[in-house]
């Protein structure tokens, strides 16, 4: 059965006529039948804490419990006994054991108000109980089980807040199931005047005294300003206005007066800029940046000179290497054969590697003796060995009289 969205109106005292208003009532009819989880998201003041009740009154579960929970009033040690309860003993105070709000609600509705302000720890035990209703309480390993609805509700963009790490990205899309977004006060146009004149009815019962009334000019003021508190900031206003004034009709210049930082227009505040500080401000950024890239760029100089090198210096090394070891088995060869070795060729001058790059750091350049590099293998051949000659020259593919001749001639102790 289809259900008037007037009819809701007057049931919660909803009040207004504004398109966006309307559609997120028609939203919450539609998806109150379902068991599916709802995001309401709106500034502070826009009135998110009725569209939970709607959604629970219209639901099967409006014969089960609703409880409210405003998830920032809790501290953060005892947020997790609060809704999932706890154990005797399982902290300091906790005389008796306790259920938490998710047991207590079972078959019924929560609402968590300031959803984003959970902790992240808090946020893991809510995820599982959304995915599978299970949960545990404080300082107990028994599983329990619940069926709850859960509407949540935030006035923070929770987009950010994941980008910041700050909010489960998982749980954000659990809860967000149904998205439902409550227009601020400043673009729901005349619904300003209604309200206002609804709460002006209020107060007059209330404090026992007529109703205030704007003036035409008064009413352009009222519904120009841009209400950051939305509607609890107006019935704040008006509730100042008629126990305060003592006429009962008010003008623009008294309205004015209950209406901090009114500029006339909707539009954001624009903040007049000292030139010389601007531009002092402006010069050292510039600077700032272009030291930093001179140095940027410095860092990229030498990363690529330390990669060239070492890429010239490996294959230089492999080349040597070969060299030495060819020479050492030639050696050995012509002395088995009686002949003489040749003459130790003279080490080779050292060139850059890759001349077209400068640098101030003054780089340091290895020798390319072959005679050094003779020493530096038979050196390591022997301290791999403990100085065991025969098993030296079998690493080094020499003879063990090859080595021997070659310790003695460079004196390698």
């Amino acid at each position: 059965m289809a259900v008037n969205i007037q009819a809701v109106k007057q049931r919660f005292g909803i009040i207004g006529n504004d398109p966006g208003l309307n559609h997120a009532i028609d939203i919450a009819l539609q998806v109150a039948s379902t068991d599916l989880s709802v995001l309401i998201t709106g500034e502070s003041g826009t009135g998110k804490e009725v569209f939970p009740q709607i959604i629970h009154q219209y639901s099967a579960r409006k014969h089960g419990q609703y409880i409210a929970v405003n998830c920032g009033a809790i501290p953060e040690g005892t947020i997790d006994s609060e809704l999932f309860g706890h154990e005797k003993g399982s902290f300091t105070g906790a005389h008796e054991s306790r259920k938490g709000y998710f047991e207590v609600a079972d078959g019924g509705t929560i609402f968590l108000d300031e959803v984003a302000e959970l902790p992240l720890s808090t946020q893991v035990r809510l995820l599982r109980v959304l995915e599978t209703g299970e949960f545990i309480r404080v300082g107990s390993s028994k599983v329990h089980k619940t069926d709850v609805r859960v509407v949540a509700a935030t006035n923070v963009d929770l987009i950010n807040k994941v980008q910041e790490g700050k909010f489960r990205e998982d749980l954000f899309y659990r809860l967000s199931t149904v998205p439902i977004a409550i227009p601020p006060l400043r673009e729901r146009g005349e619904d300003v005047l209604l309200l206002f004149r609804k709460f002006a009815v209020d107060f007059s019962e209330k404090y026992r005294m007529p109703p205030v009334r704007l003036t035409e000019d008064a009413k352009t003021v009222l519904m120009s300003y841009r209400w950051p508190g939305n509607v609890r900031q107006l019935k704040n206003v008006t509730e100042q206005i008629s126990i305060i004034e003592k006429n009962r009709e008010i003008d623009t210049d008294t309205l004015k007066k209950y209406l901090p930082d009114y500029m006339g227009v909707k539009l954001p505040a624009v903040i007049p800029k000292n030139e010389d500080t601007s531009f002092a401000s402006e010069r050292e950024i510039l600077y700032k940046i272009l030291f930093d890239l001179k140095s940027d760029i410095h860092d990229l100089k030498q990363i690529v000179f330390d990669m060239l090198r070492k890429e010239a210096d490996y294959s230089r090394i492999e080349s040597d290497h070969a060299q030495v070891i060819n020479r050492l088995e030639n050696n050995g060869e012509e002395e088995e054969k009686g002949g003489s070795a040749p003459p130790v060729p003279a080490p080779l001058p050292a060139e850059p590697a890759h001349p077209f790059i400068e640098d101030t750091r003054e780089v340091e350049e290895e020798t390319l003796s072959l005679a050094e590099k003779e020493v530096e293998l038979i050196r390591k051949a022997l301290e791999k060995h403990n100085g065991r000659r025969k098993q030296a020259a079998r690493e080094l593919g020499i003879s063990e009289r090859t080595l021997y001749r070659k310790i003695k001639e460079y004196n390698i102790n």
